[in-house]
């Protein structure tokens, strides 16, 4: 029998990648003033014990005013790195896993309560708000207050953040750098025509409106040593009549894999409250699929994957080269060691948990 695709090794630049499993950003709105803490250790510390390939840490705002809410983790002073780098010292101490990070800034979606408490977007005046930007003056939803469209010193500051966090998470060590320009965040928002009403050279046809993303990518690569992966997290389609679609991610996805971008991880929606997203199991993967016949650069994909044999169709067919985990690994955190169980694979543990091996998986632990 021929070994299961979803253990087969990828390089993505110069990182090898033991498997096809990734662990998904997911933000966990609770961070003080933008440092990580200890619950950070926790969650990650936990995470890379699992046997995945690549652990995402969470959107990582460039700026304090790119963050979604008040909580957020940042990667913008000093401050914030050391945390990280406090955070990191106690995985690395443990766990050799891959490290990847998501920089983000949440433009109009920014400033709003945590999700356990409502998630309502706070007035700027209010100790937990702040004034939003983005690419229009157009609210994320009726009611809001509407965000700054940026200016042209205002596209510099916020390009100029993401090269800075970019380079203070290189001086960190961590694996792989993404961008976030889906779920209707600040990039996302420059490439969606729903959100992106400008009259200038960044607005109006599908080459403007992507010049501002495909800038940031550009500064964020020419800060990072040549070795360094570099991806981009979009959003395949808005699920709104006239928005982002899958034509335009390919568009997109074409234009970046011309300028050095490593991979793309593709996910849909966030940008409209009107979407009508036909959530259900593999319901993302057609447009991962779609990405992936047109560029070369390794495909992620995403969304209500949770079985085991679903994950190795979806490597084994084409779809994707490698599929992200969120939800189904903080329900089941050892899911890789099961998905290898399941498919007949093996996947590494730590010497503490050798014995948990199960009498029916001979030879499933690797050390």
């Amino acid at each position: 029998m021929a070994p299961p695709a979803l253990f087969n090794p990828i390089r993505v630049r110069h990182l090898t990648l033991s498997n096809r499993i990734v662990i998904a950003p997911m933000c966990q709105y609770s961070a003080e003033n933008g440092r990580m803490n200890d619950w950070h250790l926790i969650h990650l510390g936990h995470l890379s014990l699992s046997g995945a390939a690549l652990l995402t840490i969470e959107a990582t705002a460039v700026l304090p005013e790119g963050r979604i809410t008040w909580a957020d983790v940042g990667l913008y002073n000093d401050e914030t790195e050391a945390a990280i780098a406090r955070t990191l010292a106690g995985i690395r101490r443990y766990s050799d896993m891959p490290i990847a990070i998501q920089l983000s800034h949440a433009g109009r979606k920014a400033s709003t309560e945590v999700p356990w408490e409502g998630g309502a977007q706070f007035a700027p005046g209010d100790p937990h708000g702040w004034q939003t930007e983005a690419p229009s003056s157009i609210p994320f939803a009726s009611g809001q207050v509407a965000p700054v469209a940026l200016d042209r010193e205002g596209l510099q500051r916020v390009r100029d953040a993401f090269a800075g966090s970019a380079g203070r998470a290189a001086r960190l060590g961590i694996d792989l750098i993404q961008l976030h320009a889906a779920h209707g965040y600040l990039l996302h928002q420059f490439l969606s025509p729903l959100s992106n009403q400008r009259n200038d050279e960044y607005g109006g046809p599908l080459e403007n409106r992507m010049r501002f993303p495909l800038e940031v990518f550009d500064a964020v690569r020419a800060a990072l040593p040549a070795e360094k992966a570099l991806s981009m997290r979009v959003s395949g389609t808005d699920w709104v009549e006239g928005g982002w679609d899958v034509a335009q991610t390919v568009a997109f996805a074409r234009a970046l894999e011309a300028r050095g971008c490593d991979a793309i991880h593709v996910s849909s929606g966030g940008l409209h409250p009107a979407q009508q997203i036909p959530a259900g199991p593999s319901y993302q993967v057609p447009l991962a699929r779609a990405v992936k016949s047109a560029v070369s650069m390794p495909v992620v994909a995403v969304g209500l994957i949770s079985s085991f044999e679903q994950a190795e169709a979806i490597i084994a067919t084409g779809d994707a080269d490698l599929i992200a985990l969120a939800r189904a690994v903080l329900y089941d955190p050892r899911w890789p060691w099961h998905a290898a169980a399941e498919l007949g694979a093996q996947v590494r543990v730590p010497k503490q948990y050798l014995r948990s091996q199960p009498r029916q998986f001979k030879d499933l632990f690797a050390s």
